[in-house]
């Protein structure tokens, strides 16, 4: 116990220890400098006496006997002594003065045998070995005064205490993806995998720019289903960087399909395939309809999106819900395209509500803006129709007209009958009108995919928040059991906010199952840092006064991966949990690494990647004449229909005069 008594007690030792210490190193010079001594007049018969006693006991017997036990008294001392603390003192500054001071202490008797003169020599000798004697002591007294605990003084960032252990096995399926990497655990660096064992619970992968997205992550999502035989839809928002490796890939792993699929590729500025995204026989009800209308204007009008209800928002959807499914039903819908419907949109009021009014399906839709008209509510109605009518405008382009009209595939990727691979191509530079029109189709193909009794399929998105998706948070949700896997490239949350709103946001990031996500800062690391839970950490304070010094210990729940690792995280290094199945449980869930690329293998490898090659040949006259034959083709429906009511007295009432 540390009272006062025994503290009093214990530096009585120390002095005690130290004194004999010193008492015999001057028993030693007394003998060995005798002649010395007896020169300066310092011996006396008393003295002689006790010496002659001493070396009987043999203390003397041997030149560094006395020696080491006086440096072996002083240690002793030392252990017990005690001095203020002070931070600022280092270790080396003592292991420095002891060092020299034991040099002195021994190499000092080599002086009585090179010195000539005795008395000189004796002289020199003292003085030296009392000098290292003395260094001893001084370092010895430092070493009480360090401070053994700095706390973790070699890990300011906290690197070791956030360290956890992470799944170390290769949990692989049928739909896995599974990626090497490595990560710290007590100091070693360990092998681990990222076993994303279920991913039709949904895949997110987080990062700013360079993070390393798509080099670590994505491609190998599309590599590793290509391989196991998944169907694939692939949203390149910088064409053809993934569309590339999907081709080159999909050549490699033929003999992975039971059905061999045929790849397609959509791109607006290069023209590939062609397809259309209102195609009629997969437009069953006028609900296909309106869904499509919403998602094709709040592409193009993005700020609407947090709009959804005010009337001059649903105003337009239903107009164009109307103009679509009116082409629909016209004919078997021989002209139910984006460009018809685009094209219908903008003839005359006259003629379009006489068209739509001869459809009762859609009568309820259209009558609110015929009635408008009829009663010359023109303001109002300009600002029902006129918002649609601009933003279907900004698609009139022949080159989108063209791959917009054409049919050589449909959208139902994972039909077991003709599955598909499709890849669709964005440009940075046209993403509000690309992203609303490629938004079409990702609406109109989930609808057609996310059905029992299909094929395993990857939806892959990069750059996700560039197009709109109405009912994301309904396909992770629900296809899980129709084995679609979707894998959403977002790069920042806020990003996901800013385009999609806050709510809908916030379901997509809350219901996906598998989260990757590389540097991101602000909230995103809050939420995420909150996601992957806490871990128990040591936690150590010191407290210092004149006399003592104690440290205190606990152990504390932390965060495991905070905020401000995961702002700091470098390329290729990312942060995360996966999701397990019933019968494959996954206790680490957790993961905190770097993920093991092979840069030579993957840069010899794109080195040997082909060129997609070209679909079809085409000029510029090829594509203004389908423009020219969509704009006749609306003129002939708008005449035959017309004169076909003029002509039954008993339609002629729905011809809209004013």
């Amino acid at each position: 116990m540390q009272t006062g008594e025994n503290e009093q007690a214990l530096r009585k030792i120390v002095d005690m220890t130290r004194l004999i210490s010193i008492a015999l190193l001057l028993g030693h010079f007394y003998y060995y400098c005798y002649e010395a001594f007896k020169l300066w007049n310092l011996t006396g018969e008393f003295g002689d006496k006790i010496l002659a006693a001493v070396y009987r006991t043999g203390l003397f017997g041997n030149f560094y006997i006395s020696k080491l036990l006086a440096l072996g008294l002083l240690f002793i001392s030392l252990l017990g002594a005690k001095g203020r603390k002070d931070e600022k003192l280092e270790f080396k500054t003592a292991l420095h003065k002891m060092g020299a001071g034991l040099m002195l202490y021994f190499l000092s008797g080599l002086l009585l045998m090179i010195v000539a003169v005795f008395e000189y020599a004796a002289v020199l000798y003292l003085a030296v070995t009392s000098i290292g004697f003395l260094l001893v002591l001084s370092g010895g007294t430092l070493l009480s005064r360090l401070i053994k605990n700095r706390l973790g003084a070699s890990d300011i960032f906290n690197t070791e205490n956030e360290t956890f252990p992470q799944e170390e096995r290769l949990l692989e399926n049928e739909y896995s993806i599974n990626l090497p990497a490595k990560y710290y655990l007590k100091k070693k660096l360990r092998c681990s995998w990222i076993n994303i064992i279920n991913p039709f619970r949904g895949l997110m992968v987080l990062g700013t720019p360079g993070s390393g997205k798509s080099y670590f992550v994505i491609r190998h999502v599309i590599t590793q289903h290509i391989a196991k035989g998944f169907s694939m839809f692939v949203y390149d928002f910088k064409y053809d960087d993934l569309s590339k490796i999907v081709y080159n890939t999909f050549e490699k792993h033929k003999h992975a399909y039971k059905v061999l699929p045929k790849c397609y590729f959509i791109n607006f500025d290069k023209i590939m395939h062609r397809c259309n995204p209102l195609d009629p026989q997969s437009m069953e009800d006028i609900t296909d309809a309106s869904e499509s209308a919403r998602t094709i204007l709040m592409g193009l009008n993005r700020e609407w999106i947090k709009r959804q209800g005010d009337f001059f928002v649903e105003s337009p959807i239903n107009f164009l819900s109307a103009v679509i499914w009116y082409l629909r039903r016209y004919n078997n819908g021989e002209f139910c395209t984006l460009p018809h419907v685009i094209e219908l949109m903008q003839i005359d009021y006259d003629s379009l509500f006489t068209l739509l009014r001869t459809d009762k399906e859609i009568e309820v839709l259209i009558n609110p803006f015929v009635n408008a008209y009829l009663n010359d509510a023109m303001e109002q109605l300009e600002g029902q129709i006129a918002s649609a009518k601009i933003a279907m405008a900004r698609l009139s382009s022949p080159q989108l007209y063209y791959v917009l009209s054409g049919n050589d595939f449909t959208l139902d990727i994972n039909n077991p009958e003709e599955p598909k691979i499709v890849c669709m191509g964005n440009n940075p530079q046209k993403i509000q009108i690309y992203g609303a029109v490629l938004s079409l189709y990702v609406n109109r193909l989930i609808k057609l995919v996310n059905k029992k009794g299909k094929l395993k399929s990857s939806l892959i998105f990069d750059e996700f928040p560039t197009i709109y998706l109405n009912n994301m948070d309904s396909l992770i949700a629900t296809a899980r059991s129709n084995k679609v896997s979707t894998c959403l490239g977002v790069q920042d949350f806020s990003q996901l906010r800013k385009d999609y709103g806050r709510e809908q946001a916030d379901v997509i990031l809350n219901i996906t199952g598998n989260i990757i996500s590389g540097q991101v800062a602000g909230d995103t690391a809050k939420q995420l840092s909150e996601r992957f839970g806490r871990i128990m950490q040591d936690r150590e304070s010191i407290s210092i006064n004149s006399s003592d010094t104690s440290v205190s210990r606990s152990r504390q729940l932390e965060a495991a991966v905070p905020a401000s690792k995961i702002s700091s995280l470098s390329s290729g290094e990312f942060v995360g949990m996966t999701a397990d199945n019933p019968d494959c449980k996954i206790e680490l869930k957790t993961f905190h690494c770097g993920i093991v690329n092979d840069h030579e293998a993957l840069q010899k490898e794109e080195q040997g990647y082909k060129e997609i090659p070209a679909v079809r040949k085409l000029d510029n006259a090829m594509i203004q004449q389908n423009f020219v034959q969509i704009r006749r083709d609306v003129q002939e429906i708008i005449y035959t229909e017309m004169q076909r009511l003029l002509n039954d007295p008993s339609q002629a009432h729905l011809v809209v005069k004013k």
